[in-house]
């Protein structure tokens, strides 16, 4: 008789467990009775990506009020179908949880999205033209703000106030660059902030002049707050109109649940009181005003599903676009300049300590290898002082990385807040900026997860479209919008498609502390669902960016649904 090894024994047994959870969708056993629970809907026929790596793939989902209460084959879910039971046919159509989008400036968001449309502007006089033609929508007086220009698309020159002062002589601009880190504003808005020649810098911030000491128009980082006292508060009803306006488009691209970094947690509140948010928020407020979220909390509460609130969000530096990404060494089109600080080390770890220590969950932007290594080293000391506990901080955006500073995020357990999207648009121009020395770790998906850290994704919404499957399409091909990189802008960076679904759901829901009520499609969980039209896990990974979204649920209510 054959005697099997001890090592053998294990083989088949891991074998057979794997066997098991392979079938389990399929099969009604006496260990796991068909439910018999009458569902308000079933989704059936259809290809379930659960994120639940006991259950991976199932064919159906039934559904109980706003929570998951099924997952399986659709042989066994049919036993929950009643005569009230609304059945959705998924036709083989892909499932998968809500995507959670972990970086999103909402309000901006649906600001941009009926605003006049920069981003794609190839040239200065397609830039002028569109300004011009959405100058004349306005009525004389009236502010013209979004835009998302971006000045790479014409080579890297920076718009003036020169260009569009002849076709706006009725509205103050106030444009942003796509990153937000800078903006342009005409001669009326510079007048109306009464900045002029003698207006000094601003610490973490600069005007932008010509030769002569006159301000060109462009204002970066923390020069920008001139003027945001001047700009006029549109009315509750606007505003209110603006975050209904930005659900309906994250909804039709899948997004469930967003992190909002930004703050104004009064208008998300009218929001929910008016029954009207079919989108879950986590708002993040400024990381100085801790002190003041400390109270609301210590009063009120963290909020609900719906409305969460604890979060503060910090800036440690600018953008790479803007060249205010603070790094180690110079820039490699301007090497005397390393980028600046938006807000000092020394002055960070203050408010950072203080909001950890009161139980306050801290994210902070940082792009520049030197900007996500002090804070790095912020992270670590305030653990050490504070002591343990379950912090989570995040690093959002955690762009450009030396080797060394990878693995500290596994170590440190903070969580790399990353935008794919971002990835295939700076790649068109990086090389230039920083060398390729400093882009092998640049937006280090593959690496920071071969180091075991939390990566969850998001949008920058609207410096990047809040699309979950261009972002997806992005983390896995790294092909650059201009057509350049075919085979992956840093290839070595590629991660996988499941690796990205992951990124966008269940990763994301624990940067939230939420990963008990979602990010994956587990019985007792909320029923935030998306079907989409195709399997993005059985496709050409440069088709995924070309798949749609074709219904979207939140707690078990449709609030997008493609027509077909």
């Amino acid at each position: 008789m054959k005697k099997y090894k001890p090592a053998e024994t294990i083989i088949w047994i891991s074998l057979l467990i794997g066997l098991y959870y392979l079938m389990k969708p399929l099969l009604i056993t006496p260990l796991e009775e068909a439910p018999t629970d009458t569902a308000d809907f079933v989704i059936q026929n259809a290809r379930v990506w659960t994120g639940n790596s006991y259950q991976p793939w199932a064919e159906s989902v039934a559904v109980k009020n706003d929570t998951i209460a099924a997952v399986g084959s659709t042989l066994m879910l049919s036993s929950m179908i009643g005569d009230d039971t609304q059945v959705i046919d998924a036709h083989g159509h892909m499932v998968t949880p809500g995507f959670i989008d972990n970086h999103v400036h909402f309000y901006e968001l649906g600001l941009t999205l009926t605003s006049v449309q920069l981003r794609d502007a190839k040239t200065p006089e397609e830039f002028i033209k569109r300004i011009a033609e959405f100058a004349k929508t306005k009525q004389p007086g009236e502010w013209i703000l979004g835009g998302t220009w971006d000045h790479e698309n014409w080579g890297g020159e920076l718009p003036q106030k020169s260009w569009i002062d002849s076709v706006t002589t009725d509205n103050p601009v106030f444009i942003s660059r796509l990153d937000g880190h800078m903006t342009l504003c005409n001669t009326a808005a510079l007048q109306a902030a009464n900045i002029t020649s003698e207006t000094p810098d601003v610490e973490g911030g600069s005007i932008v002049r010509d030769e002569s000491g006159d301000p060109t128009g462009i204002l970066k980082d923390n020069a920008m707050s001139l003027v945001y006292p001047v700009v006029p508060e549109p009315s509750l009803t606007e505003q209110v109109n603006t975050i209904r306006t930005a659900m309906d488009h994250v909804a039709s691209n899948g997004v469930t649940s967003v992190t909002h970094v930004g703050g104004n947690i009064h208008l998300f509140e009218v929001v929910k009181l008016r029954h009207l948010a079919k989108t879950r928020f986590y708002i993040a407020t400024p990381l100085a005003n801790w002190e003041d979220l400390k109270q609301r909390t210590d009063s009120l509460g963290f909020g609900d599903d719906w409305l969460k609130i604890g979060a503060l969000k910090g800036m440690v530096d600018g953008s790479l676009g803007s060249h205010t990404a603070k790094f180690f060494d110079g820039y490699s089109d301007i090497p005397g300049d390393s980028g600046l600080y938006v807000m000092h080390p020394d002055t960070m770890i203050q408010y950072i300590r203080g909001a950890d220590a009161a139980g306050l969950h801290v994210m902070v932007h940082a792009i520049g290898d030197k900007a996500n290594h002090e804070l790095l080293n912020i992270f670590e000391t305030v653990t050490e002082e504070n002591g343990p506990r379950d912090r989570r901080f995040k690093i959002e955006h955690a762009q450009h990385l030396t080797e060394q500073d990878i693995a500290r995020f596994s170590d440190l357990g903070v969580i790399a807040s990353m935008q794919p999207y971002h990835a295939i648009d700076d790649g068109r121009w990086a090389d230039r900026i920083i060398g390729q020395k400093r882009i092998k770790t640049t937006y280090a998906f593959r690496s920071l997860l071969d180091a075991g850290a939390a990566v969850a994704f998001g949008s920058d919404a609207p410096v990047a479209p809040p699309t979950p499957l261009e972002g997806i399409y992005a983390a896995v091909t790294r092909q650059t919008l201009d057509g350049a990189n075919p085979d992956g802008w840093v290839p070595a960076q590629k991660i996988s498609v499941e690796e990205a679904l992951y990124a966008y759901t269940v990763a994301g829901a624990y940067a939230t502390f939420d990963e008990d009520k979602k990010g994956s499609i587990e019985v007792g969980k909320l029923a935030d669902m998306v079907i989409i039209d195709t399997d993005i896990t059985a496709i050409s990974p440069d088709k995924i960016k070309e798949a749609k979204v074709l219904r979207t649920f939140v707690g078990g209510r449709m609030v997008f649904h493609r027509d077909e």
